[in-house]
This record gives C-alpha cells, structure tokens and sequence, in this order.
C-alpha cells in the first residue's frame, strides 16, 4: 500500500530539474532488478521501448560487459550493421505517418467533469500539470492536421471515464462524450485515430484499494475497463495499443520509485507488476480476439503495440527463475498458452530513456549510441521479421528552447533516417512512424524541466496557445514528401575537357638529401664481401673517372614521383619549405643543397611530363612558428608588417631559381584558416596576408610574367554551410555572412572591384593599397573538404572580427575517423555562391579536397568521397557554367598514421591504397563517360599537331581537346586561358 509519505518522498524527485539522472539512485542496487526484468520481457513480451525499448540498447551492452552473454539475443545485437552513406530516398508508399500524446501530461482539468485522481495526480499533488488537452482538443486537431499526418495516437484516462476505477459501474458520461467528439472529428478530418486503453495513470483509487499492479486481480480489471473501451469506441477504432510502457511502469513505479505511484522496498515488486501487466495485456487481447474482433475491422485491427509478440514456450527461462526463486510469480499451463502470439504487429518506442539509462551505464565503461536502426534490426532477426510500427519517437529539448528548436530537427531526421535505412536496405518491415509528442506537456518525472513537443506551448499564459515549432515545419514537409527525396541531380555522364587538371596536392615537400646515390659520383673501386662479412671493400690504389652529381642521384625524389606516376595525375601541388630555404629569413644565406634539391624535383615533374604548382608558404600548425623562419616568428610573425616585406624578397627569390619550370604559384594557403592562430589580432594578420599576396603578384606581374608566362593566386580554404534551421531567415543570413567573411574578406578586395568586402569583418585599407589589391589574381584557388551548419552567434560582440556564428553538424551525415563529415552536394553549391558572387571573369581550381580513411588498402570511404565529388565538380561545370579548370586530391601519401593519403607511408612499405586505382580509371577517362561510349578520350597535343591519347604517359603541355573527341563542354583552343593550361 502506498503510504501518503511515500508519496511526499517523492514529490521532491518529481519537481527537480536537475537532470535525467534523479531517477537513477543506484544503479548497482537496481542492476539485478533491471536484468531480471528484461529478461522477462525479452522472453514473455516483444519488450518494445525503453520507454518500452528505451533501456533495451543499453542494458543488452551492460549483459555482453557483465555476464558475457553469448545466447541469440546477444550474438545478434553485435553483428555489425551493412555499412550505408544513404542519406535520401523516400519510403515505400503507403507508409503511415503520425504523431502521438498521452493524457496526463497533455489533458489537465484533473478534477473537472467528474474526473476522478490518478496515480499521478496524488503523485504530483494535483498540480493539474497540462496543455489543457481536455479543454482545447479542437486546437491540437488543428495542430495535427498543419502536420498533415495520417494517424494520431493519443491515450485515454481511466479516471475520466471511470472515476472510482470500477469499469462494471457506470462510465462518466462527460469523459465517454469527449472522447467520442474526439474520435469523431479526427474520422472527419480522415486521420486514423490510435488509442492508448493505459499510459500509467491508474485510478488511485484502484492503488489504495488492492496495491495496483502488486494485485493478481488487476488483470481481470483492466480486461473490463478494455472490453467497456472496444465496445463504446470500437466501431470508429481501427487501432488500439493496450499499454503503453510496461517495462518502465514495472521497474520505475514499482522498483525505483520514481515513477506514480512511487513504490518501493521490495526487490519482488518489479517481477510481481511485471507478471501482472503481462497477464493483463493477454486478457485485454483475448477480449478483443473473441469478442470485438469478427465485428471491427478483423483484418486492420492491432492489440498489442506496447511490446513484443509473445514467443516461445509462454514461461519464464529457466535461468531467470532460478536466479529469482521465491520473488519470481509462475504462469499456469493455460496462461502460457493464452500469453503465445498475443499481439498483432510488433510496437516499438524510442525515447530519452536510453540517455538516462545509458549515462548510468556509463559508470561501468559502457557507451550508448541512439541507433535505432540497430534495434529494428535487432527485432527483425530475433522474431522472425515481424511487421513494425515506431509507436513513439522524439527525443527533448531544454525548457528554455522556445519555437526555434534546431538542435531537434536534427535528432528527429537521425531518428527517422535510421528507420529508412532499416526499410531500404535491411529489409525491416517497418509501415508506421509517431513523432513524439504533438505538444509540450508536463514530462512525468521531469516536469517542465524539458519539452517534447512540436509545438510550442507557453505554460506561464493561461491560453496554452499552440505555436508550432521549427520541427513541425521540418515534420510537415517530410509527412508530405514521405521521406527524403534526393535535392540534387542524380549521377550524370559526361567528361572534362582535355585541359582539366586532375592534381595531387600535398603540404611541405620536406627537402631530403638522404638517401643519395653514390654511383658514378664515388671514385672507388669496390669488392663485396672480402673477409665474409658481406661488407664493400675499396680497392686499394684503384680510382675510376666520375660525373657531376645529377638529380636522379635523389632517391627519394625517384620514389615519390614514381607513386605520383602511378595515380596518372597531370598536376602537382607542393610547398617549399621557406626555414630551409631562408632559414634566417634572408633568401641571400639560402642552402645550395636545398635549392638543388627542388630543382631536381621540378626538373623530374617536367621529364614525367608532370606539370607543377607550387606554394611558397604553406603554414604547419605543428609548428611552434608556424612555417616562418624562426627569426620572423620570434618578431611577431604575421602581426609585423616587416613579415610583409621578408615574404616579397623571399617570393622573387623563389621566381628567380624555379619559376622557369612553375607555371603555376600558390603564395599563401589557407590565410583565411592562418589568421585564427594569431586569436585578437586576426584582422591586422589578414590585412598583412593580403598585402604580403598583392605585392607578390605585382612582382611577378612586372619582373616575371613576360618571360616565365605563369600564373598567381592565394589558396583559400572553402568549406561550404548550410542554414542550420533551414525555416528561419537569421540562419539563412548567418550563411551569407560566414561566407562572406571566410572568402569574401580575402576575394573581394582582389576581385571585388577593390573595395574591402560585403561582409561584417571590414579590414580597413588605405586607397594605395586598395589599388595594389586591385585585380592581383589571376584564379581562383580554393580548398573544399566539408560542409556544416551555420547559425548565429547568440551572444554576439560586436568588435569581435570573427564570423559571429555558430558551426555545427548534421548528425545524419556520415562521418570519417577524425569526424569530417561527406557531403558531396556542398562542393557544388560553393562553387555556385563563388560564381554568383565574382561572375565568370576567374577560372577556379579545387586546389586541395579529401578525406581521412583508416581503411589499410580497401578505403571505401576514399572512394566514394573521390567518386562524388568529382560528379559535383562536373555537375558545377555542365550543369552550373561554372569555369572549374581543375580539381586535386588531398594527398599523395601518408606521413605515419593511416589518413588522407593515396599511399601508406613509408613505414608500412608505401602501399598503394584502393582509390588510387579508382583515380587513376576517372583521370584516364577523364570523368565519367557514357558506358555506351567506351571510346578513350583523344586530345590534340597543339605543339605537334597529333592526337595523343589522355592515359598515363602520354601527357604534354598545352593540350586542347580536338574536334572530334568526346569532351561535351570542349572549348576551342583560341579560348583557353594562357594562365592555366
């Protein structure tokens, strides 16, 4: 019997807004009680969430820690699910979509009309929690239908029915009209309703009388509360849920106590309400089966939704009842056979409860994932691929979050993406989704510490007026497109023109001296292994005639380009290495070895008929001094404008000794990712960057050009974002605004007409420089890797010279290793705002773009990163018109550890990886050319007038494509740019 201390105790739990955790006291004491009860459930019922699967995710990881369990159940779970980077597509038609409340948290008017108290209501002091459900029903249907869902569950109060909880006596009449004008309306509207008979407010009348639950006469009660509800409402039901949540209800109201009616002490309670519920579920299904079942709806009608259908051999496994022996109750011959197959299709619910039972796990080592997909297929296997239906889905929000719920959009879309996965490539017979819940309401133990719902309701205003959220815009437009259907253009054929750079770029190209050859260098006469000790010998007074030293005395200039040759690339990208250039900063006191050493690299790209860029600082981060010889760095490296003048003589120093060789220099990468290393001093360094750039390229434009006939530009990193909440203009503006500052700041002054940029972040040029910045480019260089979220900075200062925004990203996205997200799409629609913005007057070239993968030799994710971004970058060119003249993957080879490069590194042998050959075929048909059209692509060599084919070996410079060949965007050779071929 509950005691009305007991209850109080309680209340201090109930109204703490502290966390999930509060109901969660011990998790050691409550660890026996938690395996025993699913096991039970396991066995008895299709044990649905955790909120009647909520805790099954992470409780079966803490049996494989703690138990080592090695049954069915476990052996399934840990089977590694097929790998998918799926991420649209629709669902199959017919696919039922809807949304779902229960009545405590939603109704209010605890006492109004004849109700009589609940559990709850003694359990939360009728503090008539609500959205005043009872009252405006009409306005949720209103909400439902914005949503334009095709079924709405809800569930209904005993105790609005029946006061005093007796289902023989005569109903409420009030309660039995509302429900009726409920159903009613909702078959008007042609939204199936779907009704809950219990979602845990039990008369407390029925508590104080017989214990609840703890009473082996219950089951025979609610049997007669759902024959009173199939009969009344059942010819307008074609859906009906017995229970909602009976796991939760047996451990939390009956074992913790933190759930109505707050019961605890003894450690056979759990197993007793559990039994009890079980049998009560089966008699509910019984009563329909033969009484109501001939008469509604035979073949659409669903019991059982709550859990899981009953398998096996109806009792409790025997390792269960004989860990419990005297607290476990026993099933009867006959309620065994009368608990087998007593549902109609497998209910599933999802929730919050897997945080809060997971980050007690967490204590133990474990860790949680909210994968859904997991769990569906989880039940697939373990009971024989039933039909499923997402009986509840949604996760929470802060009490704060008001209509602008973004951080809900996302979890919604992982939720719902993970069931597409499990319908499209699993096989999962999933048919129906509920998006929880329709409305914010009092969130049971959690009160108003957390929302849940779609919309929106302020419960300091007595008007409980119903404001849709981002989310129920988000949920409105996927019930109507059904899915996700794909927003870009599918796969295309076609190929790039004959010109098109097909690159690898790297960072330093570290000068390495060591190995070196000695042959014909050395003047010795050798013999091996004189004395037996397999050692070289010289000939004593023997010396042989020598020649000077030549570059492919560079052993390791040989094999790096060897593993550059194999990827069939045209294009290089490296960096010099300004320290052991001008290690002092002075390009006078420059290394002889060290210029040799990329002369003879450049010397070897041209034999290879390899055609170089080159950037002349690359900045390392692994740096203490960030790439700037030290003595520049120890001066305040980039916050010094002397830096600017140090950069210009070392620049025409570089175009002095290599630039006969480079047709193509890079000044600066990334200066836009470089000022975020000098914190409050971001806006000088950017300003000493650009001008470091401009100077540069007037130097070369004046001293240079004429005879060398190369090109200049700076390489930008260019990731693209996407509005966070896609329905909110302060997110579409805080997408202008980031791109303006990460490219606009450093493009517009050079391209931009001069002026300082559209953006917020106003550098601050004086108008000598502004017209040295005038037109200092020659293209655009731009590095794209990913693409994430943006939002505004809510708390904004306004002298800060950063972005003001918030980044983060879409957690449907998948992932590599060190968490950069594929997103394809996102390369194309940068090159789509650059276009807009700066017009077609500059080629651009994806100067750096890849992915990390731990993969040894089969890098799938590689691949498909390679695979798809080029199909962007050929959709920008044909699709778009954007002038895209080249694209380089990021990089060659690994340095240690297994990352972004084409080969492993050195110490594991430099093996080349899968997507070298997977480059290698894209660059040799240059793109992806019709499969009907198997023909090589012929490119003219304009220097000797024949055709020569674009495989490996047979590049030259200066190559246009012919009339005849199959370049679909082929421009004539009058038109290519002089910069860039």
């Amino acid at each position: 019997m509950l005691s009305l201390k007991g209850s109080e105790d309680r209340k201090s739990v109930v109204c703490r807004s502290s966390g999930l955790m509060s109901e969660v006291h011990d998790i050691k004491q409550q660890l026996n009680v938690f395996r025993g009860i699913l096991k039970l459930f396991f066995r008895k019922l299709h044990l649905p969430a955790l909120s009647d699967l909520q805790c099954l995710f992470p409780v079966l990881i803490l049996w494989g820690a703690a138990e080592k369990v090695q049954g069915k159940a476990f052996k399934l779970w840990l089977q590694p699910q097929n790998e998918t980077f799926l991420q649209s597509g629709t669902f199959p038609s017919g696919f039922l979509w809807g949304v779902g409340t229960a009545a405590f948290p939603t109704e209010g008017s605890w006492d109004a009309d004849g109700k009589g108290e609940s559990v709850w209501d003694r359990f939360t002091r009728h503090a008539d929690p609500s959205s005043d459900s009872y009252v405006q029903w009409e306005e949720d249907l209103k909400s439902v239908r914005y949503l334009g869902v095709n079924f709405y569950a809800f569930s209904l109060s005993w105790t609005r029915l029946f006061p005093d909880g007796n289902p023989t006596a005569n109903p409420n009449p009030a309660g039995v009209q509302h429900y009726r004008r409920l159903i009613g309306r909702l078959k008007e509207l042609q939204v199936e309703p779907v009704v809950t008979l219990f979602h845990w407010d039990l008369p407390q009348v029925l508590q104080e009388r017989f214990g609840g639950w703890l009473n082996r006469s219950m089951p025979d009660v609610f049997a007669d509360y759902a024959a009173f509800c199939f009969r009344t409402f059942g010819a307008e039901v074609r859906y009906w849920i017995t229970m909602h949540n009976p796991f939760l209800l047996a451990v939390q109201g009956y074992g913790t106590g933190a759930h109505a009616p707050g019961v605890t002490g003894d450690p056979a309670d759990p197993f007793i309400a559990a039994h009890n519920l079980i049998r009560a579920h089966a008699k509910a299904w019984h009563v329909y089966d033969k009484h109501f079942r001939p008469h509604q709806r035979a073949m659409e009608a669903v019991i059982g939704w709550f859990a899981e259908p009953i398998y096996g051999s109806g009792d409790y496994p025997e390792s269960l009842k004989a860990s419990n022996r005297g607290i476990i109750p026993e099933f009867s011959a006959q309620e065994r056979l009368w608990l087998k197959g007593t549902a109609d299709f497998f209910s599933l619910a999802f929730g919050p409860e897997t945080l809060r039972v997971g980050r007690g796990l967490a204590r133990f080592g474990q860790t949680v994932k909210l994968d859904l997909r997991s769990v569906l297929v989880w039940v697939q296997q373990m009971y024989g691929d039933p039909q499923v239906l997402v009986a509840e889905s949604g996760w929470f929000s802060d009490a704060s979050v008001g209509v602008e719920d973004t951080v809900a959009i996302y979890l919604m879309k992982r939720f719902i993406l993970q069931v597409m996965q499990a319908v499209s490539v699993d096989g999962v017979r999933v048919f129906g989704y509920t998006a929880w819940s329709l409305l914010d309401g009092f969130e049971w133990n959690h009160g108003y510490s957390i929302r849940r719902g779609l919309f929106y309701i302020d419960f300091s205003k007595p008007q409980r007026h119903r404001l849709p959220k981002t989310s129920a815009h988000f949920y409105r437009r996927l019930v109507k497109d059904n899915g996700f259907p794909t927003e870009n253009t599918p796969h295309i054929e076609g190929r790039f023109p004959c010109d098109f750079q097909f690159g690898v770029s790297e960072s330093v190209l570290q000068v390495h001296l060591h190995p070196f050859s000695p042959q014909f260098t050395d003047p010795h006469l050798y013999r091996w292994n004189l004395s037996g000790n397999g050692a070289l010998t010289p000939v004593t007074g023997v010396l042989l005639h020598t020649r000077p030293a030549q570059c492919t005395d560079f052993l390791y200039i040989q094999r790096h380009l060897f593993l550059l040759g194999v990827t069939g690339s045209s294009h290089y990208r490296f960096a010099l290495d300004w320290t052991q250039l001008a290690p002092d900063g002075d390009p006078a006191s420059a290394n002889p070895e060290t210029v040799r050493f990329y002369r003879c690299v450049l010397s070897e790209l041209h034999r290879r008929g390899i055609r170089p860029v080159v950037t002349l600082y690359h900045p390392s981060y692994r740096s203490p001094s960030l790439g700037l010889p030290e003595s520049l760095h120890a001066n305040g490296g980039w916050r010094n404008v002397s830096t600017v003048d140090s950069f210009v003589k070392y620049a025409a120093f570089c175009f002095h000794q290599f630039g006969a060789t480079v047709p193509t220099w890079i000044t600066v990468n990334e200066p836009n990712r470089l000022t975020e290393a000098y914190a409050e001093d971001q806006q000088t360094v950017a300003r000493h960057l650009l001008l470091a750039h401009a100077k540069t390229w007037r130097i070369y434009n004046d001293r240079f050009r004429q005879k060398q006939g190369g090109s200049v530009s700076l390489a930008l990193h260019a990731d693209w974002v996407e509005p966070a909440n896609p329905f909110l203009d302060s997110h579409r503006s805080a997408q202008q605004q980031f791109m303006a500052f990460e490219l606009g700041r450093f493009l517009d002054p050079l391209i931009g007409g001069g002026n300082e940029g559209r953006g917020s972040a106003l550098i601050g040029f004086s108008d000598d420089e502004r017209a040295e910045l005038k037109g200092a480019l020659d293209f655009v260089a731009l590095n794209h890797f990913t693409t994430r979220l943006v939002s505004p900075w809510k708390n904004l200062k306004p002298t800060n010279p950063d972005h003001c925004c918030s980044l983060m990203t879409d957690v449907t996205w998948p992932v590599s290793h060190l968490g950069q997200a594929i997103v394809p799409w996102g390369l194309r629609r940068m090159l789509g705002w650059v276009k807009h913005r700066y017009g077609d007057s500059f080629s651009i070239v994806i100067t750096a773009s890849g992915v990390d993968d731990q993969a040894a030799h089969d890098d799938q994710l590689r691949q498909t990163y390679i695979r798809s971004y080029l199909q962007e970058a050929l959709k920008a060119r044909e699709l778009d018109a954007v002038n895209l003249r080249g694209f380089y993957i990021w990089k060659l080879q690994d340095h240690h550890d297994l990352q972004f490069g084409l080969f492993s590194s050195a110490a594991h042998h430099s093996r080349p990886k899968a997507s070298v050959n997977l480059y290698r075929d894209i660059i040799t048909r240059h793109g992806f050319p019709s499969t009907s059209d198997p023909r090589p692509l012929t490119c003219r060599d304009t220097t000797t007038g024949r055709a020569a084919s674009s495989a490996l070996g047979s590049r030259r410079t200066n190559r246009c494509c012919s009339s005849a060949c199959a370049c679909p965007s082929a421009r004539p050779c009058s038109a290519l740019s002089s910069s860039f071929l």
